[in-house]
């Protein structure tokens, strides 16, 4: 009997990339700016993280600092700090996502229902100004108003609540913090919501009107659940920041006397990283924020994939 041998059209894995190369090298190449600046920026520092389980010396380097496994994750876990400064970040992050992550939905949802055009850009332009600002700016602005004599601070005076610096009491702190935060975000957050709203289709809107559905059904059973998608995907990534409470504002507006409800693992940070040369302890605790917020990306998206259908991966 003649033999026959079995020809496979199955292609390796190298031919296929080799030929994609060769048929889409000008998109790769465009992409390659971007591949480079996340090797350089964020995947090489990566190395710099075993200094957290070194007693890290400079003059010794990386490799030459002895190893001392998790000993700067326990002396942090035990310290003083941890439960203060967990339950700030947290708090911070938390009322941050329960009132800021709404309000550009909300402000979506409202210019999406105004018909007069000329009002609907004026609304745009005046809440888009403040992401502009430098937050040095904001800042300065913010200690201007909730000073003693600030505008702010007399409107609290005038309701009987509080006669003084608010940025000197620390009930205010997390209250300023997120509110000042909506202000300046709210507009260009909702950039995203209203192109997701201008490309809703229409004739969706036509049909609800002939069934007879109001405004207010057409946002319930139309807008909304269009809008889901993209909400549930930008709500993903906000949790996965939960942990990461920039420290540039905080430490532009606390001070010592309201450590006990601003002072969050950012600042931390920096005081003992910067300010006190302890980079293996910071370097520590900034993993242990990092590990968190990774964790919470994961399970949100499971949790997300599994309730909605919709997830990042």
């Amino acid at each position: 009997m003649a033999e026959h041998k079995v020809v496979s059209n199955k292609k390796s894995p190298l031919i296929i990339l080799q030929k994609d190369l060769a048929r889409n090298k000008h998109i790769y190449l465009i992409v390659l700016p971007v591949v480079i600046y996340y090797f350089v920026f964020h995947y090489l520092p990566m190395y710099g993280a075993l200094i957290a389980f070194k007693d890290f010396r400079p003059s010794r380097g990386v490799w030459g600092s002895p190893w001392v496994g998790f000993k700067h994750f326990t002396d942090f876990f035990s310290s003083y700090y941890f439960a203060r400064l967990l339950k700030n970040t947290l708090a911070l992050s938390i009322y941050s996502l329960i009132f800021g992550f709404p309000a550009p939905i909300i402000l979506a949802l409202l210019l999406n229902e105004v018909r007069v055009s000329w009002y609907k850009r004026v609304v745009q332009t005046v809440t888009y100004i403040p992401h502009f600002i430098s937050l040095v700016i904001i800042c300065g602005i913010i200690v201007n108003f909730v000073r003693t004599d600030g505008i702010i601070s007399q409107m609290v005076k005038y309701l009987g609540s509080y006669d003084g610096n608010l940025l000197m009491n620390p009930n205010y702190f997390r209250s300023i913090y997120v509110a000042s935060g909506i202000w300046q975000h709210v507009g260009w957050s909702s950039i995203i919501y209203l192109a997701t709203l201008a490309g809703i289709n229409y004739e969706l809107y036509e049909a609800a009107l002939i069934d007879g559905a109001g405004r207010w059904k057409q946002t319930l059973y139309i807008t909304l659940p269009c809008l889901l998608p993209t909400i549930t995907i930008l709500l993903i990534l906000q949790i996965g920041s939960l942990m990461n409470v920039g420290f540039e504002k905080v430490m532009l507006l606390y001070n010592p006397q309201i450590y006990d409800t601003a002072d969050v693992i950012s600042t931390f940070v920096y005081r003992q990283g910067i300010l006190s040369a302890q980079y293996s302890f910071s370097s520590a605790v900034g993993l242990f924020n990092s590990v968190i917020n990774c964790t919470l990306v994961i399970l949100a998206n499971k949790f997300s994939k599994k309730m909605t259908e919709n997830s990042l991966w």
